[in-house]
């Protein structure tokens, strides 16, 4: 029986202080401290505030647990249709994997052509990045399921079929988006609009992500061909520009794009991302006065907490994972729909560095991977909101 018929230039050391692959994962240890994008100082320190206020505004992080073990550098976790099962994509194997919310795990296929620019972690970024199966993903009738990968020749945007047991086929919907040793972006997921949206770096060269006709340094928007989706700002596939490395993006209730950015040296980003909008790099970093540029909701200071890896969304609150901050990031966006209110770290330290992100179907819980750990030393947890 089939598991379906069930239903930067900146990425950091990683730090030597993690836990066992079979004891119990640290439990709710919290070290916050209040930040908002107008201080842009978001430090963990001492806990501040309590459970029931954070209840207030969306719930808060309540436990934490392991739900699967022996993993090699997660980078991606997206949920097929059915809300029962997720691929999952090792970012240097290049395999992708069926992952129950039970904890089974099952290896479906590997990504052809996928090339790792430098395997040292505190180098590159490239490798098997972002997973989208089709929103009407059915295993059938519709088996198609996108990927963006690096390749010899620089980064992709590619389309598979996933049968529920095995991946097969392989067609390139987009390429020429240069590909650097850092800088990729690779996240990809379909929004409330039917439209598939792409993240994608500067490839390490700023003044790509000014060029509108540049794939590099923007969030595109296409359809299941890969062509421009209709009512884009300038008429080809870019939605947004100005990013240096956007790595993770989730919409909210209402339907806006959130997303996080690892800046240069100075500051990270979460932005609110809107059509024709221009995020400012390499013009800018973090907020500025510039004329034209759109300034971010949030910013986190790298050495304090920083470098946000994605980004998932549970009651209208967003959450960040963080390479070198180590920690999940809580930040309620606020009665106005448009800003963020004081932010909260969570599990700072505990499982070294956090990367794949995403909310479980349905439920008031997230899946997080770790990041970096070793072979076959990553994790999947699992996070409860209250």
């Amino acid at each position: 029986m089939s598991l379906l018929t069930h239903a930067a230039r900146r990425v950091r050391p990683v730090t030597a202080a993690l836990t066992t692959a079979t004891a119990l994962l640290i439990a709710c240890v919290v070290q916050t401290s209040p930040a908002t994008a107008a201080t842009a100082a978001a430090t963990a320190s001492r806990p501040t505030g309590s459970q029931a206020d954070a209840r207030a505004d969306g719930g808060a992080p309540s436990g934490i647990s392991t739900l699967s073990d022996k993993w090699n550098r997660p980078w991606a976790i997206t949920f097929l249709p059915n809300g029962m099962y997720a691929l999952v994509t090792e970012r240097f194997t290049s395999t992708v994997h069926l992952l129950g919310r039970d904890g089974s795990k099952k290896m479906v296929g590997t990504v052809p052509n996928t090339v790792v620019p430098d395997v040292d972690p505190t180098k590159g970024s490239g490798g098997l990045l972002g997973v989208a199966p089709s929103p009407t993903w059915n295993g059938t009738t519709d088996k198609d399921v996108f990927f963006v990968h690096t390749a010899a020749e620089g980064t992709r945007i590619v389309r598979m079929k996933f049968d529920g047991k095995t991946l097969t086929g392989y067609t390139v919907l987009v390429g020429g988006i240069k590909r650097g040793a850092d800088h990729n972006g690779g996240k990809i997921a379909f929004g409330p609009d039917g439209y598939l949206y792409v993240a994608t770096g500067d490839a390490q060269t700023g003044s790509l992500a000014q060029n509108k006709n540049s794939l590099n340094g923007k969030i595109l928007r296409i359809t299941k061909t890969g062509a421009a989706a209709p009512g884009n700002p300038f008429g080809n596939r870019v939605y947004s520009l100005g990013h240096r490395n956007p790595q993770g993006f989730a919409w909210d209730t209402r339907g806006r794009l959130w997303a996080s950015e690892i800046g240069e040296a100075k500051w990270d980003e979460l932005n609110l991302i809107k059509a024709g909008a221009n995020y400012g790099w390499p013009l800018c970093e973090g907020t500025c006065a510039t004329a034209g540029m759109t300034n971010p909701k949030f910013v986190w200071k790298p050495e304090d907490g920083g470098v946000p890896a994605q980004v998932a969304i549970v009651n209208n609150v967003v959450y960040v994972t963080t390479l070198r901050g180590e920690r999940l990031w809580r930040l309620p966006i606020d009665g106005t729909g448009q800003g963020i209110g004081a932010a909260k770290s969570y599990y700072v330290n505990a499982y070294a560095r956090l990367r794949a992100l995403t909310k479980v179907p349905d439920t008031n819980q997230l899946l997080m991977g770790t990041s970096d750990r070793g072979t076959d030393r990553d994790f999947v947890l699992k996070v409860t909101i209250k």
